[in-house]
């Protein structure tokens, strides 16, 4: 067991997370990333109204007893979405810890801490995870460039990221971005951080709700394939390599061009029906990371999370010790 603050401040067995993954975090997949001793989340806003998102707590708890939480991202939309309604439906279902993502969480923290539910809170770069401190954050989860998702404009790799973010914060960091193996977890402790996040390792295991095709393609992806899409309207995405996300960095490039022009294209709905629902790996935008380049198999959670921390130890009980002279 390796343990950390992590580990002691949130309840778990293992320095290891599941953050919040649209169309992804849903019930099947968290209670068994929670089964295998780490912490996953449910995401909110992948259920359509706060109603739901309380039945979906719910049925998490039929499957699991073991720790889960839920993450809240915060974003501009077409739609106006009722934040309060679904931060309330967190707090009378019980959850005790919160995932917040994308804007400011000042607006949700007096509530979540009324509750006594611990926030933590991703970011981007060290300036906004310090601001966040500042906030009254409980922890951080600092995401590399490497990572699925929106890594920021800075393009800061994970290597210094999660360093000067350790240096500069004194709540426990968690490293995100590009980790998917033991040593991934043994670099990001040795960096500072307290535990790691993985998404990209976790859309490959049996339990993930998407279509065995997608599960397939980031086994067969290596490192290269996922491609930065949306840079030239300052909202830049790393999504997996395909012939849309192709086709939208092609018209993204073209002077003049707007998100307009692309957004049929990166319609999310799109991907989540075409993409991880039915399997067509061409015609849909779908997220991803670097980390493709190391995942070799589809898994179940438990052996995922089991491999990760027997690979951590031995590296840390063995390998790292042999580079020192016999005592």
């Amino acid at each position: 067991m390796i343990t950390t603050a992590f580990t002691e401040t949130f309840g778990v067995r293992h320095p290891l997370l599941c953050g919040g993954m649209t169309g992804l975090g849903r019930a099947e997949l968290i209670a068994a990333v929670a089964e295998a001793g780490a912490l996953g989340f449910l995401t909110a806003l992948t259920q359509p109204t706060p109603e739901a998102l309380t039945l979906e707590i719910k049925r998490t708890r039929e499957l699991t007893d073991q720790p889960f939480g839920v993450n809240l991202t915060i974003l501009p939309t077409v739609r106006p979405v009722p934040y309060d309604e679904y931060r309330a439906a967190i707090i009378e279902s019980g959850i005790t810890v919160v995932e917040t993502a994308g804007g400011s969480p000042d607006a949700h923290l007096p509530d979540f801490k009324a509750a006594g539910i611990k926030v933590i809170h991703k970011a981007v770069a060290v300036r906004h995870a310090v601001k966040a401190q500042a906030l009254g954050v409980d922890a951080v989860s600092i995401d590399g460039f490497e990572c699925a998702g929106h890594p920021g404009e800075d393009d800061i790799g994970g290597l210094v990221l999660i360093a000067a973010a350790t240096r500069a914060l004194d709540v426990p960091v968690i490293a995100s971005g590009g980790i998917a193996t033991g040593a991934g977890l043994v670099a990001a402790l040795a960096l500072g951080a307290c535990a790691a996040n993985m998404g990209t390792r976790f859309m490959a295991t049996t339990e993930a709700p998407v279509h065995d095709n997608v599960k397939r393609q980031i086994v067969a992806n290596s490192e290269r394939e996922s491609i930065i899409v949306f840079r030239e309207f300052h909202n830049s995405a790393r999504v997996a390599r395909n012939s849309v996300s192709e086709e939208i960095a092609e018209i993204s490039r073209r002077p003049g061009s707007s998100f307009e022009d692309v957004a049929h294209l990166a319609s999310g709905v799109r991907g989540r029906e075409r993409v991880l629902g039915a399997g067509d790996m061409e015609d849909g935008l779908w997220w991803a990371g670097q980390a493709q380049g190391l995942i070799t198999e589809v898994d179940s959670c438990r052996n995922v999370v089991d491999r990760i921390i027997a690979d951590a130890e031995e590296i840390i009980r063995h390998r790292l010790p042999g580079f020192l002279p016999a005592a």
